[in-house]
Formats: C-alpha cells, structure tokens, sequence
C-alpha cells in the first residue's frame, strides 16, 4: 500500500448544542486537520508517474477546503434562532452553517467527504481541535 499525509489548519469558533459543559458556549479553536489519502499501486503514466497522486494537487486541496472554514463561527443548521442569524450577519460576522453537530467527529467525516469528490483515494482524515485531542473518520 502506498500513502500521502498532509495536513492544513484553520481558525473558527463553534458551539455544540445539547450540551451540558463548557462547549455550549461559543468558543474557539485552531483547528488541525491531517488527512491521508491511499493506493495500492502507483500511477502508470503521465505527470503523476510512479507517484499516489501529484502531492501538490493533494496539499492544496486540502488547503482550499480549510481556507473555506478560516475565521468563521461554524454553526449546526437551525441550532440559532433566526433573529440571532440575522443580527450577526448585520453584524457582519461569517457564518459557515453546516447540517451537523460542530464535533470534530462530523468536521473529519465533513473533510474526509469533501477530498473524496474531488478524486482523492482518502483513507482517514483526522481533525484536531487542540494539540493532544483528534477525532477521525475512516471508511
């Protein structure tokens, strides 16, 4: 099996609904997201020739995709009540709603998604949200 690894970082603030303990409120992080991606065999020809995929299509990939989230508030579709939504976006603050819970378990299934429709052969995205604690997701 052959493998890449690289990895992006972001900052943005979220909160986790029905939660009872310090992330119910609105904090932030500077979040790590390492991803790798897995073949069983190298490409044949081409530019990308004996290689898993061209490392830089794959590094700025991932990089556009966290770009996507930098100095944003992530928030869970329908957990604000619509008045507060559009007072922080009168505000002018950047709202990146989402479908899901903000855990960094749905963030890593989110990115490991996400690399996976642009062509990637992914493996596992992990998704820091301090320096010592990850959630990932696999296949």
């Amino acid at each position: 099996m052959y493998g890449l690894k690289t990895e992006s970082s972001f900052d943005a603030a979220h909160f986790l609904t029905d939660y009872d303990g310090k992330c119910e409120n609105l904090h932030g992080h500077r979040w790590r997201v390492v991803a790798y991606i897995e073949q069983d065999r190298l490409q044949s020809d081409g530019q990308a020739k004996d290689m898993v995929v061209d490392f830089g299509d794959f590094k700025h990939a991932l990089r556009a995709l966290t770009e996507e989230l930098d100095h944003m508030f992530i928030v869970e579709e329908g957990s604000l009540a619509p008045e507060t939504v559009a007072c922080l976006e009168r505000e002018t603050f950047k709202l990146f709603v989402v479908p899901f819970r903000t855990t960094s378990e749905n963030l890593a299934r989110y990115f490991y998604e996400r690399l996976e429709k642009r062509g990637f052969p992914v493996s596992l995205v992990e998704v820091y949200e301090t320096p010592l604690n990850c959630a990932y997701y696999s296949k």
